[in-house]
């Protein structure tokens, strides 16, 4: 079985496919990590993530890179916003997503266009989002916890920005898929969310856990 959650940044679906896979016992991939990756990359290299050579080139990336705590950071993430925009980037990744997604048994998948595009095949679906002051809230609280200083007005100007973004490029824009099942998770908690997921993946794919 293959679950596909894609959503905007920060509307919880990465903490919601985790759960997923833990359920229904399935190997998970974020697949932001990868485009975090190659923003991180670009700026190890020095590059312009604006400039699609230089996004290209970081998609070479190390695995090790992988295991940067600076690739959760709010600079990395408005990095993997603008190199995603590139075709070039995003085929480069293509493979190695899908190659996860196909895998004997089926994967949780989550990003922006799993449902769309790297597995318009998954038997459930789910487009998470939440507003975006309840986003902005929430990535305040994690950076608080890790001790970063950061304010709350840029950080939903920096989501409104990559919103922005993700829904304009001409490459796979963040939509959500015609099967997709809604989820708002705005007004719910963690654990509330996540029991809401599970119960839209076992209506889509008829299989309870």
């Amino acid at each position: 079985m293959i679950i596909a959650v894609d959503g905007p940044t920060a509307s919880g679906k990465g903490t919601i496919a985790k759960a997923l896979a833990a359920h229904f016992g399935l190997p998970h991939l974020d697949t932001g990590l990868l485009y975090r990756a190659v923003g991180r990359q670009v700026s190890l290299n020095g590059g312009n993530p604006d400039d699609p050579g230089d996004a290209l080139a970081a998609c070479a990336f190390p695995d090790s890179l992988l295991d940067d705590p600076e690739l959760r950071s709010e600079a990395t993430g408005g990095l993997a916003s603008r190199v995603s925009i590139h075709p070039a980037v995003r085929q480069a990744l293509y493979e190695r997503q899908r190659h996860f997604a196909t895998q004997p048994g089926g994967a949780v998948l989550d990003g922006r266009d799993i449902g769309t595009v790297i597995a318009p095949e998954a038997e459930a679906k789910l487009f998470v989002v939440a507003s975006v002051s309840a986003r902005a809230e929430r990535r305040f609280k994690e950076m608080q916890a890790q001790g970063r200083a950061v304010a709350l007005a840029e950080i939903a100007a920096d989501l409104e920005a990559r919103d922005q973004r993700d829904r304009t490029r001409s490459e796979a824009p963040l939509t959500a898929a015609q099967d997709a099942v809604l989820l708002d998770t705005s007004d719910l908690g963690r654990e509330e969310a996540i029991a809401a997921a599970i119960r839209i993946v076992e209506r889509q794919a008829g299989r309870p856990a």
